[in-house]
């Protein structure tokens, strides 16, 4: 399939459009691409440490025209998920106040003590006091759900710091118990966007940074899959992985050049 053939493009946001507050070289560029040939984009991002508001308010900084119809993170889809199969559920989260704000404006119940479910997102405010609180509500018989399965967060100069997949592990390692991780690489929130734009997963690009959750996220829902090496996953790893995209390249300034 030629991707001008395609009608919906999801994108990845950390370490395929930016890196902090740096835009990755042609991400400006290969937007306004899309918006010249009236192709529908959506920034599907896992990081869940930020809500809309804050994606919005770092768009425009950045110069990139984006509405909220243009955003879906991993905690909007989280709080769509909750809503819809957890109803009346209390949840304890191990998340940014960012990540709280988002979940209350889909009216979910967030306590402090005796949840129904332990929710961690990517925290950059973590505490040890949350670990602990956390691991003795799981073993205590709360539901452990995550947003997203990133073990790793992109930074500049090359860099990492542990996503939620990590804080993940230690809870893990602690409570026996593995999470229900609601973002990429599951399909739902890619069905979701599909199911809101009318489109078939076949008519869909997803374009990220990361084999194991962006372009598994894609397969999984029968997407085409794009790979930019701009961020977490090298040559290398992609020739050890069996995780295969549909097309690689360099970074997003080249899909544009492509397109």
């Amino acid at each position: 399939m030629k991707l001008n053939d395609l009608s919906l493009f999801l994108l990845d946001m950390d370490g395929t459009i930016y890196f902090e507050d740096t835009l990755i070289d042609g991400a400006k560029e290969f937007i306004e691409k899309l918006i010249s040939l009236k192709k529908p984009y959506v920034f599907l991002t896992n990081n869940s440490s930020v809500n809309k508001f804050n994606y919005l308010d770092k768009m425009k900084r950045l110069g990139i025209l984006c509405t909220e119809d243009h955003i879906f993170s991993s905690g909007m889809a989280t709080g769509i998920f909750l809503k819809e199969n957890r109803q009346n559920k209390t949840v304890y989260v191990v998340g940014t106040q960012a990540l709280k704000e988002e979940l209350s404006n889909y009216g979910i119940r967030l306590v402090n003590e005796q949840p129904d479910i332990v929710l961690v997102g990517f925290d950059r405010e973590l505490s040890y006091e949350k670990l602990e609180k956390a691991c003795g509500f799981i073993d205590d018989g709360a539901e452990f759900i995550a947003t997203n399965a990133d073990v790793l967060y992109p930074i500049k100069n090359h860099r990492f710091i542990p996503d939620c997949a990590s804080i993940c592990t230690m809870i893990t390692n602690a409570t026996k118990k593995q999470p229900f991780f609601i973002g990429k690489p599951n399909p739902y929130m890619v069905d979701l966007m599909a199911k809101k734009h009318q489109v078939k997963p076949s008519q869909i690009a997803m374009v990220g940074d990361r084999l194991y959750t962006d372009i598994a996220a894609g397969k999984n829902a029968q997407a085409i899959t794009i790979l930019v090496l701009s961020g977490e996953t090298s040559k290398q790893m992609l020739e050890e992985s069996t995780i295969k995209p549909d097309f690689v390249f360099a970074s997003i300034k080249e899909i544009g050049d492509y397109l």
